[in-house]
């Protein structure tokens, strides 16, 4: 994962270190979804690469802790979550950087999602 973003931020023309630390303070709400139930809603997310990091305000109990981590050559090491919800989980479907570089400080501890996770932004 780490080489392809670093492939990304070159064809972009930035190097690594120079990538955007992400926007923050927009205006409206944010939710993520599966199988119909909210997993998370914000108006406070931070958008880094497409992907919305939400606070911790998220609902824990849909969420369960997993032993996969990637490292992000610019971001740092995250740690993945499983979605769980009612029988079903989706594997490695969330995750979050408990201590990302200084440069994207802003997403310590935000969870971010993707896969059949459903993120909808009312902007």
């Amino acid at each position: 994962m780490a080489a392809v973003d670093a492939r990304r931020a070159r064809r972009r023309g930035w190097r690594w270190w120079q990538q955007p630390a992400g926007d923050r303070g927009h205006p409206g709400t944010v939710r993520a979804t599966w199988r119909g139930v909210v997993l998370a809603e914000s108006d406070d997310t931070v958008r880094v690469e497409g992907n919305h990091y939400f606070p911790e305000s998220v609902r824990w109990e849909c969420f369960v802790e997993s032993p996969t981590t990637s490292l992000c050559v610019w971001k740092g090491r995250a740690r993945y979550l499983s979605v769980a919800v009612d029988d079903a989980v989706l594997p490695d479907a969330a995750w979050y950087y408990p201590r990302p570089w200084p440069w994207v400080g802003r997403i310590a501890d935000r969870v971010a999602f993707w896969g059949a996770v459903h993120v909808e932004d009312h902007r």
